[in-house]
């Protein structure tokens, strides 16, 4: 692949003339990509921090065969690619001057990315994580059902909404602030986000989503804490979540496990969810 097939631009109008019907046409793979762009679109570029953001495009014969972007202060997120276009790509980032902190994409993608990097660059990566992408078929909530209901998030449930984040992001190890100030900028706040609650209105685990893009929705994250851990919840308000995501119109319901993790697997795939991509994020020194 020539180098002159690679387009980078700061233009998401520009961006997204040349790559959004590339992103739409398998939203399920491409949920991570179009639900930023969504956010890039309606927030701009400030939701996610001060500096511009790079996009790009690979084409073959005018048509967009991969797209990535980078935030401000953040890594590479990029869909499917050759080792080929992996290695056209590290190589015209470099060229223009652009440092990757770390690549977030398929598995056999950032595999191929990070070692063209590694070699174009000098510099080392390490795996810092490895997730897995699976997709809704059947819906099949779980026997037995926990007694409660679940019930969607109004204005008075922030600070303890907040909360949750928090301490779900520890679990996971994201290096993230989440309070009053931030939560604008941070991943959680464009979601909207359902409890599951006992009969007597104590919650006890919640779900975000997405907003539908492409067709698609992202349940994303699923939140029970430790001490309410191992009766169900988590599995009661996924099901709820994703039966309101279908009834919204979704053609793809789509959430990430970390592969590591093998009771969030298990639990998903018996709700109904089958894996369809492995994905891994790199991070170079």
């Amino acid at each position: 692949m020539r180098a002159d097939d690679c387009h980078l631009t700061e233009d998401l109008d520009d961006f997204l003339a040349g790559a959004e019907a590339f992103l739409r046409s398998r939203p399920a793979l491409h949920t991570t990509q179009l639900t930023t762009v969504e956010k890039l679109r309606t927030e701009g570029s400030a939701a996610y921090g001060p500096g511009p953001v790079l996009f790009g495009r690979l084409e073959r014969a005018g048509e967009a065969t991969a797209a990535f972007y980078r935030l401000p202060g953040r890594g590479l997120s990029v869909t499917a690619l050759t080792p080929e276009q992996a290695d056209t790509l590290a190589a015209r980032l470099l060229s223009l001057g652009h440092t990757v902190p770390y690549v977030s994409a398929d598995l056999d993608t950032a595999a191929a990315f990070a070692e063209a990097w590694q070699r174009r660059a000098g510099t080392t990566a390490g795996v810092r994580v490895r997730l897995c992408l699976h997709r809704l078929g059947t819906l099949t909530p779980q026997e037995p059902f926990p007694e409660g209901r679940g019930r969607r998030l109004g204005e008075r449930d922030h600070e303890h909404l907040m909360r949750w984040c928090r301490e779900f992001a520890a679990d996971v190890g994201e290096n993230v602030t989440i309070d009053a100030t931030t939560w604008s900028g941070t991943r959680f706040a464009e979601k909207s986000y359902t409890y599951w609650e006992t009969s007597d209105g104590t919650p006890v685990s919640m779900a975000g989503v997405n907003p539908m893009v492409g067709g698609q929705i992202r349940v994303d994250p699923v939140y029970t804490p430790a001490r309410l851990r191992g009766r169900g919840y988590a599995g009661a308000v996924t099901v709820e979540v994703s039966r309101a995501a279908l009834a919204a119109g979704a053609t793809d319901v789509v959430l990430f496990t970390n592969a590591a993790n093998p009771t969030s697997n298990a639990l998903y795939r018996r709700l109904g969810y089958v894996p369809i991509a492995d994905f891994a994020v790199y991070d170079f020194a």
